[in-house]
């Protein structure tokens, strides 16, 4: 049978404003969507950002990535997580355990003013051991190879001179690098390793190094170091804000103290290709804060429109978010370091890389560790001082404190049915149960006793009654019962 319709094309029992889809007693919002229709296509492009915004940084994310929540706990939520018997590092790895770096910031600035105190004062102590290109002096090449290399040394220290390195270079040669010499020095020398080396003092190239040199190379790197340096604040300030070029300068500052210090420690020369060095280490000390920068960017992006998170926390979730692929990064890079340090100078006796080596080894870990440790918390500091920022703690953590106690209300209960003999249904309304006692209270017996249709008879029709023959009752009037009738 074939339901007729209308010109609209709708049935005679269907509302004018329904649709063909639409149930009776819904409204169009309320209708359900054909599948593969364009409305079903449609999507709220600012409630999905909204809802995204809210599921990257706050409780539920704190409580994924191991980080504790200011004011309780954040796992409450998302309940207790099963222990894990796995190392420490696996369980960072695996995104199962986090490091509170920001939020005890305190700590990690106590252990960094200790490493740089130790640093300063073997600058200050031991100060450094400058090749001759800095401090100026004579340079000796003579053919050689490394098992005449301690009869050339002796040899050169016997005729005046003040050996301060001797080292094989090439495979047959021996480069032996002196304090200044005058002209008749510099000719004993000559002649004295050249009879040690077993060859003509022809063989032997003398050269004389100015300290005036090594003055010119010190002044061009400050240059270039205050431009580099100059060159990031502006950087970081357009990119991302001010103080994030504070805490960058001052990871910076502490990689070029930490490595200053170890050379000075250790007793390595400092040559031009330390310098060279130090300039690279902090090209990527400076990447590698960039890209934390970036995550703690996006994660407090209008975090201050809400109330989800602290900007400790932010932070702190951003520099998990970026932890292991911090060490990564470093680690791949420390690894032929390490090999140029401890197999190409240490082990075959390359003393011409071991200064380089050894200012890329200490940058590169001294680096990593400021971009993760020193960085962000510096950062982390200067901000929480911010009268926004502390206005958003206050929200979040009176926010945390009311969930707190709305977690101890016990559950809501039943509530019984209006049918009889019906079931009990679920209600989000909570029943009020007597102290004690698991069941509801009995059904109250009604003090009026209500007259049944049947027992009411029609009156005669009066002026302005209403169909049916009763009449209309004014409005708030309360119902007359027939003349004659008493109540049972």
């Amino acid at each position: 049978m074939t339901t007729p319709r209308d010109d609209a094309g709708q049935t005679p029992d269907q509302a004018p404003d329904q649709t063909p889809d639409q149930t009776p007693g819904q409204t169009p919002d309320q209708a359900p969507v054909p599948a593969g229709s364009a409305a079903d296509e449609s999507v709220d492009d600012s409630a999905v950002t909204s809802q995204a915004t809210e599921d990257s940084v706050g409780d539920q994310a704190l409580a994924d990535a191991g980080l504790p929540a200011e004011g309780g706990d954040a796992r409450g939520a998302a309940g207790a997580r099963p222990p894990h018997r796995a190392s420490l590092a696996h369980r960072l790895y695996n995104g199962q355990a986090g490091l509170a770096v920001v939020a005890k910031r305190r700590f990690w600035f106590r252990v960094t003013a200790v490493v740089v105190l130790l640093c300063v004062l073997a600058m200050g102590v031991r100060g450094f051991n400058f090749s001759i290109e800095f401090s100026g002096g004579n340079s000796l090449r003579v053919p050689a190879t490394s098992e005449q290399l301690a009869d050339v040394r002796e040899a050169a220290e016997g005729a005046g001179a003040d050996v301060a390195s001797a080292q094989v270079v090439g495979g047959d040669s021996v480069l032996l690098r002196t304090s200044a010499l005058d002209n008749d020095t510099e000719r004993a020398v000559v002649d004295a390793v050249a009879e040690a080396a077993g060859v003509e003092p022809s063989a032997v190239s003398p050269q004389s190094v100015s300290a005036d040199w090594g003055g010119d190379v010190t002044n061009q790197a400050l240059i270039a170091l205050a431009v580099f340096l100059v060159a990031v604040v502006a950087f970081l300030a357009v990119r991302f804000q001010p103080k994030m070029a504070v805490g960058a300068i001052v990871a910076l500052l502490h990689d070029i103290v930490v490595t200053a210090g170890i050379y000075a420690l250790v007793g390595f020369e400092v040559s031009p290709s330390t310098v060279i060095g130090l300039l690279t280490i902090l090209g990527f000390s400076l990447y590698d804060t960039v890209v934390v920068f970036d995550k703690v960017d996006e994660n407090v992006k209008d975090l201050t429109k809400s109330n989800r998170s602290t900007f400790t926390e932010a932070s702190d979730l951003a520099v998990n978010q970026t932890l292991m692929r911090s060490i990564n990064t470093s680690v791949i890079a420390l690894l032929p370091v390490a090999g140029l340090l401890f197999v190409g100078a240490g082990l075959l006796g390359a003393g011409t890389l071991k200064d380089l080596a050894l200012v890329l080894f200490v940058g590169l870990a001294a680096g990593t560790y400021s971009s993760i440790f020193l960085a962000t918390p510096v950062l982390a500091a200067l901000k929480e001082r911010e009268p926004e920022q502390q206005a958003l703690r206050k929200r979040v953590l009176a926010r945390r404190a009311s969930e707190a106690r709305n977690a101890g209300v016990p559950a809501p209960g039943p509530v019984a049915s209006a049918r009889r003999g019906g079931a009990t249904r679920r209600s989000a309304v909570a029943v009020a149960e007597r102290p004690g006692s698991g069941a509801l209270p009995a059904r109250p017996e009604a003090d009026v006793q209500i007259e049944s249709p049947s027992s009411v008879q029609a009156a005669p029709a009066q002026p302005g009654a209403a169909p049916g023959g009763a009449s209309a009752p004014r409005p708030g009037q309360r119902p007359q019962r027939p003349a004659g009738k008493k109540r049972r």
